[in-house]
């Protein structure tokens, strides 16, 4: 169920973002740099059909294919794709988005059983860092870094100084509900702390159309908005569902996948009860709750 068909942006001269429309769940968004001799992919897709489209995307370009892809981080709509490029690319991640995928596996087709994600091997990163790495495409610079736990405990930022670009992975969702289950609500703070501090003027979010830095400020808006209504919540012996469903939502209502706030009420209480960042939650409980918030219907995989 799409809405219209991934188109490709190039912010600068060898640097292309692909973005899904509608940015909704598993429609992500990746990108490239090449600098015509070799190119560098950010992210796959969640299909091996929607990853084949991304494949003929870098052709189309005039570019070579991908001898490096870099994970932003584990989940199946940001990796299953990999196969697709693999072994002639090198697969790249950070230390835990390589042992979260492994764990992960097929997790996808378990949530979303009647979506056809087609001939899936997921292919993990062949090689892994920890704090940060920087690659030499010809004259563009590409930095890799750890923001420490956000989204999930082994996110990446790609960021390119020069030109002022940085994919932020799902850091920053365009229009798009952040989603925290997997990571931190604290460590997203930071992590946005950090992205301010780069610089760039061109933001690639992990889902959603290009934006700019003003995205990091809605974005913080919304994360303070759910660690005040976690503080609330728990003072008064709320559950995780009974504070969302009491919730007014009020400028972030708008905001597509708004069922996400149940998933990050229960961060926060996670959080506020000592739990450590990125401490894996009951996520069956989680998707039963986004099912009662989406109004009794399972949420929908867009891919």
């Amino acid at each position: 169920m799409t809405a219209e068909e991934p188109y490709l942006v190039q912010p600068a001269s060898g640097v292309y973002a692909y973005v899904q429309p509608d940015g909704g769940w598993c429609l992500n968004n990746a990108g490239f740099v090449s600098d015509g001799g070799r190119t560098l992919l950010i992210d796959t897709a969640a299909t091996e059909r929607r990853a084949l489209a991304l494949r003929e995307a870098v052709v189309a370009a005039g570019v070579p294919l991908p001898r490096t892809v870099v994970n932003t981080h584990h989940h199946g709509d940001h990796t299953y794709g990999n196969a697709v490029f693999a072994p002639e690319a090198l697969i790249l991640g950070h230390d835990n988005a390589r042992t979260e995928q492994i764990a992960a596996g097929h997790q996808l087709e378990l949530i979303w059983p009647a979506t056809d994600f087609g001939s899936v091997e997921i292919t993990a990163p062949d090689l892994t860092y920890n704090d940060r790495m920087t690659f030499h495409l010809g004259e563009t610079e590409v930095r890799v870094i750890h923001p420490g736990v956000a989204h999930t405990t082994g996110d990446s930022i790609v960021f390119l100084p020069r030109q002022g670009i940085v994919f932020t992975g799902d850091l920053v969702f365009a229009g798009g509900t952040p989603f925290l289950a997997m990571g931190s609500l604290a460590g997203s703070l930071r992590a946005l702390e950090l992205l301010r501090s780069l610089g760039a003027q061109t933001v690639v979010p992990g889902h959603g159309p290009l934006t700019d830095p003003s995205a990091y400020e809605a974005t913080e808006r919304y994360l303070r908005y759910v660690a005040e209504l976690a503080r609330e919540g728990r003072a008064k012996g709320l559950s995780p569902l009974e504070a969302a469903r009491a919730a007014d939502l009020g400028e972030f209502a708008a905001w597509r996948e708004s069922e996400r706030l149940v998933a990050n009420l229960h961060r926060a209480y996670a959080e506020l009860a000592g739990e450590p960042e990125g401490a894996p939650l009951n996520i069956l409980a989680v998707l039963q709750d986004m099912t009662v918030m989406n109004g009794g219907t399972p949420i929908l995989c867009h891919a």
